[in-house]
């Protein structure tokens, strides 16, 4: 399976990698969904789609994703594409 991943760094405060990673998202057209506790963020091509939290999707809607949104509250962002 080819990935791709990009990676956010944000400026030291707390959540602006993920920030940065959801504006990229979203300018680049797609949608990403609620996050969730130590679990990732499912993102999918397209605008405003709903996309369930990750600890409520059956692992079949979780391999239908375009990506995850890996982040915390500090540190990096990484989005790896399916």
């Amino acid at each position: 399976m080819n990935r791709k991943i990009k990676i956010f760094h944000g400026d030291g405060s707390t959540f602006s990698a993920r920030y940065e990673a959801e504006k990229w998202l979203t300018e680049n057209g797609y949608s990403y969904g609620s996050s969730c506790a130590m679990f990732p963020t499912g993102i999918v091509k397209g605008e405003n789609i709903y996309i369930a939290k990750w600890r409520n999707m059956s692992k079949k809607e979780r391999n239908a994703l375009d990506g995850e949104l890996h982040a915390n509250r500090e540190g990096d962002a990484k989005i790896i594409f399916r």
